[in-house]
């Protein structure tokens, strides 16, 4: 049975598509602050690469594994507030809470002790980001049933989610300004407050605007208590292999994969080749631009390609405004070759909207895709389990992102880059300029090739739509002939 907490035409209120943006607004900030934060480990309090390399890459596993588990929770949940938003709140303040906590580290407290503490609350914060961002991706699906209207959610939610990647580029020019902070770990203890707590806020709003209908009396779930825990897991996993054996779903989790996390494989180097090639390693010449590259990035994004990614779906369908999109960033990534030019630092500033349209499509894109294929499970078992597949498609997503880490390192290693020498060898930045560009564009094609077959078109989504809705009639129509013929009887 259906739990879709849409309404009847498919239409949502504005104010929902915004409660649900904002909160996508906290889950992009988190991973955008992070990332800048974290660099502050290696040069300000002394990490060296393989501690950073163990906090990058572990609590992400553990993530990535919780996920999954989650999804199962979520999906059956029994509560006069439905499956989700109570998760949506706790998950919230754990993470909001923990945010701030981990990133109070003294110097004075030593090198180990503040390596096992920033761990160890590693830890309770993605803990916290499984409880939250699950049952917040999966609470986007169930919004809508129209096909076009899931697009302009997820376009929405996108679009106010891109100013965290416009705003945290700046915390770059606060935490190295003096006239700010005295040091950078110092300014990162002030900044994760402000961060932690606002973000914290953000992430409620979801859970507290968004309707959901009760599930206190869905007989349906599976049960959730200690005793069939076994069984429990035994369904995640049986969940798990049913989700990814859906063609169409494999699809889009595995171009995903190919494409964020090529993009992520190399997104460090865009500060390493403006400073060093652009500036010849002048870290202070360099000002703000390297800020700059994200920032406009993110505003090209915002106000350019998320509009017109939402108007070419309409047009042109999902599938072949994938295509079109991917193929404009493949563009962007070979006209980024041509336009980092030295001395004219502003050039690379033209390629930056058609590199946008890679990521700027992608999660617009396939998280309305992902809600199409959840009609069709239902179609297939009978259940919706938006939460099963939202966490198994962040699942790709968060374990590619600690692999691709990893693949930073060796890629560094092998042109033999190193970001504490002040002169590179002959040939280093070179090296990370071709892979700059050279692993996204080949990610791409290769998520392009998989995606060229993909058939959940718009007519078929309709049908499924249909089919589900007849369903549904004659699931309310038995019980009334059954009391029928017993009062006849």
């Amino acid at each position: 049975m259906s739990n879709n907490t849409s309404n009847p035409n498919g239409m949502v209120p504005m104010g929902q598509k915004i409660a649900f943006g904002l909160g996508m607004l906290a889950n992009q900030m988190f991973p955008a602050a992070l990332g800048i934060f974290m660099v502050v480990l290696v040069q300000n309090l002394g990490f060296p690469a393989w501690m950073w390399g163990i906090l990058f890459f572990l609590p992400r596993i553990f993530d990535a594994f919780f996920d999954p588990i989650m999804g199962f929770i979520s999906d059956n949940t029994r509560s006069v507030w439905g499956r989700r938003r109570h998760y949506v709140f706790i998950g919230a303040i754990i993470m909001g809470i923990s945010f701030v906590v981990m990133w109070q580290l003294y110097r004075e407290n030593g090198l180990n002790y503040n390596f096992i503490f920033f761990l160890l609350m590693s830890f309770v914060f993605y803990l916290g980001l499984s409880v939250f961002s699950v049952p917040y991706v999966a609470m986007g699906y169930e919004m809508s049933d129209d096909f076009h209207e899931r697009t302009n959610i997820m376009a929405i939610s996108q679009w106010i989610g891109q100013w965290a990647w416009v705003i945290a580029p700046w915390f770059w020019v606060v935490m190295y300004d003096p006239k700010w902070f005295p040091n950078a770990d110092t300014a990162t203890r002030s900044l994760a407050i402000w961060v932690g707590i606002s973000c914290m806020i953000l992430a409620m709003i979801p859970a507290i605007f968004i309707k959901s209908k009760s599930t206190k009396n869905e007989e349906s779930f599976a049960p959730l208590t200690f005793k069939t825990i076994r069984g429990s897991l035994k369904e995640i996993f049986k969940s798990f292999k049913e989700a990814f054996s859906s063609a169409p779903f494999r699809k889009l989790c595995i171009a995903t994969f190919l494409i964020f996390n090529a993009f992520n494989t190399v997104a460090a180097f865009s500060f390493f080749i403006v400073v060093y090639y652009l500036f010849n390693g002048n870290v202070v010449a360099a000002g703000i631009w390297p800020t700059l590259f994200g920032c406009v990035g993110a505003l090209s994004t915002t106000f350019l390609v998320i509009p017109i990614v939402a108007w070419i779906s309409r047009k042109m369908g999902k599938k072949d405004a994938f295509l079109l999109c991917q193929g404009i960033s493949i563009l962007g990534y070979i006209l980024l070759w041509f336009l980092f030019i030295p001395g004219k630092p502003y050039m690379f500033l033209f390629a930056l909207p058609f590199f946008s349209f890679g990521i700027g499509s992608l999660f617009t894109l396939m998280m309305s895709m992902t809600a199409d294929v959840c009609d069709l499970d239902e179609l297939t078992s009978g259940k919706r389990r938006e939460g099963i597949f939202g966490a198994i498609y962040w699942w790709m997503v968060k374990f590619g992102f600690a692999i691709a880490g990893l693949l930073t390192g060796v890629i560094m290693t092998i042109v033999e880059f190193n970001a504490d020498a002040a002169t590179q060898p002959e040939g280093a930045v070179t090296g990370l300029r071709i892979f700059y560009s050279g692993i996204p564009i080949l990610g791409t094609l290769i998520a392009m090739w998989i995606m060229r077959n993909y058939d959940l078109t718009e007519e078929k989504a309709k049908e499924i739509k249909k089919e589900l809705v007849a369903r549904k009639s004659e699931f309310i129509e038995v019980p009334k002939l059954v009391v029928e013929n017993e009062i006849i009887l």
